[in-house]
């Protein structure tokens, strides 16, 4: 049971005109957003900042940045977020092989040398404590421009706020979420657990 009820989506006008940004990412808007919109400048600011980390505006897809997420849902230990995650990066185009994959993403010719920097920046972004070091920076610029590095971390960052939010309120799971979970994520650890 959720910690707070999320509202109707239809609670605040301006609220409801943004979170449509979810319907491409996700089919539905999340009941964390319904839940931040009891205070709309709190879903307002979070859905704005959602769109701008979101935004491809250098070489990092779509399709990374939600592995990028799930990677560091996962890392974190929140299954709402990471249910929501590999849902939208399926539906941003990663096969069915890379999610089943990703944690196996250091030996795997199914990612590329790039992919592995970012990846491993992102588990080293969003531990506790912070496990960035000189070898993980340097692996990380060899591939990735700064700007590119920036989208990289605003995911990880995103997706820390979120973690905690998520975890913290045992935000119910929408339908789809828990659907993908148990479609892409059925082989780990993963279960609705507090949020159903």
């Amino acid at each position: 049971m959720p910690l707070i009820s999320p509202l109707d989506a239809h609670h605040d006008d301006d609220v409801a005109e943004l979170a449509r940004f979810f319907n491409e990412t996700l089919g539905f808007c999340p009941n964390s957003v319904l839940t931040m919109q009891r205070r709309p400048a709190i879903a307002k600011a979070f859905i704005e900042l959602n769109k701008a980390v979101m935004d491809n505006q250098g070489a990092v897809t779509s399709e990374q940045k939600r592995l990028i997420a799930y990677l560091t849902s996962a890392n974190t230990g929140c299954n709402y977020c990471q249910a929501h995650t590999i849902l939208a990066a399926e539906r941003y185009g990663a096969s069915q092989e890379r999610m089943e994959n990703i944690w196996m993403f250091r030996d795997s010719e199914l990612f590329s040398a790039a992919e592995k920097a970012a990846f491993e920046f992102a588990l080293a972004a969003s531990s506790v404590p912070n496990a960035v070091n000189e070898k993980i920076s340097s692996d990380l610029k060899e591939h990735w421009t700064e700007d590119d590095i920036v989208e990289i971390l605003g995911v990880v960052s995103l997706f820390g706020f979120l973690n905690r939010w998520n975890d913290s309120m045992g935000t119910t799971l929408e339908p789809g979420a828990v659907e993908a979970g148990e479609t892409y994520l059925g082989g780990s650890d993963w279960k609705v657990g507090k949020h159903q």
